[in-house]
């Protein structure tokens, strides 16, 4: 080869390569956000060894300052998924403050449970996507209400598609009917089927909702947003996740700001970013709050604390985690 065929042929490879490196450049998946780490507490909870948890999924606290946490207790999320109850415990009851394990239940009840939320008469309501069906228990642990078929899917008031989360709002109960049936059913207190809201294609797995002051807001997850409703159903606005993060969770503060909590971003990637917001739904502070280093969270449920503190539960981690906001000067 000449120096003449060498030089162009160098040239051309040099031109394919730097294509190639172009292309690589455009496919290659962007950074992970990076929002400053907030302090967490992870060792507070008094657990022996025959209570670790499972995969988290749910927690929340009554009027005595008790935590329920939701744990699948062995058993991975798998589909089809199995029909036989978990056998162990999967619902652990604490003092919010010491930590000390109060109580235990749910053995042999629940197969895939997914959302936990506690009334104001401290009744603990319990969603499981496998029975496709919410569950009312008792403080104590009693099944006393079981909405939907067990093991049949439907739709209206014949039953739910993977129900995910509850709230209420005065005297309705109010279900993120979330994976396949993309609605809000709402219940009265007795069970009873009253309406649905679909906010005419709006939601995309409504993963969490919440009712505050008169609104209600639905974590809306692969949209990547929260939807904010008025009480009767009527869709006001929506609150972007900053890059398209998958909204797991939303709570209302005592203070009446909103926070929010991501457990994958746009490409994916498990994690924990924390959103704070003002009443409006303006973006104020965010956070991590996972796992450091190359370790996987997936933030999946908050709870609040009448006295600030915030429970994260930590699906990937099997952990729950304890923190509390710093101050952001606006409210």
């Amino acid at each position: 080869m000449t120096g003449t065929s060498t030089g162009a042929a160098v040239r051309v490879l040099g031109a394919v390569g730097a294509v190639a490196a172009l292309m690589t450049a455009c496919t290659a998946s962007p950074p992970r956000e990076a929002p400053a780490r907030l302090a967490v507490d992870d060792r507070w909870l008094q657990l022996s060894s025959a209570d670790a948890f499972g995969e988290v999924s749910a927690l929340d606290i009554d009027g005595h300052g008790h935590l329920f946490v939701l744990h699948r207790a062995g058993r991975p999320w798998v589909e089809p998924f199995p029909e036989a109850p978990i056998p162990q415990p999967t619902v652990h009851m604490f003092d919010a403050a010491s930590g000390a394990l109060l109580a235990r239940w749910g053995a042999g009840e629940m197969v895939m449970p997914h959302g936990l939320s506690v009334d104001a008469e401290d009744a603990v309501w319990i969603t499981d996507v496998a029975r496709e069906q919410v569950l009312k228990f008792s403080h104590e642990g009693r099944l006393e209400l079981a909405l939907g078929v067990r093991g049949r899917a439907g739709t209206g008031a014949a039953g739910f598609g993977r129900p995910a989360d509850v709230a209420f709002d005065g005297d309705r109960v109010l279900v993120a009917d979330g994976y396949v049936n993309d609605r809000v059913a709402v219940f009265d207190r007795s069970g009873r089927y009253v309406e649905e809201w679909r906010g005419d294609g709006l939601l995309d797995l409504p993963h969490a909702i919440a009712a505050d002051g008169g609104r209600v807001l639905v974590a809306d997850r692969e949209h990547g947003r929260v939807q904010v409703f008025a009480a009767d159903g009527r869709p006001l606005e929506r609150w972007e996740a900053p890059g398209r993060g998958h909204v797991y969770a939303v709570r209302p503060l005592p203070d009446g700001r909103v926070v929010t909590l991501e457990g994958r971003d746009r490409e994916n990637r498990t994690g924990a970013i924390l959103r704070v917001r003002s009443p409006r739904g303006d973006l104020l502070a965010s956070y991590d709050v996972g796992l450091a280093g190359e370790k996987a969270s997936l933030g999946h449920d908050l709870a609040a604390g009448p006295d600030g503190t915030l429970y994260m539960a930590d699906h990937r981690g099997n952990r729950v985690v304890r923190f509390r906001l710093p101050e952001t000067g606006e409210r």
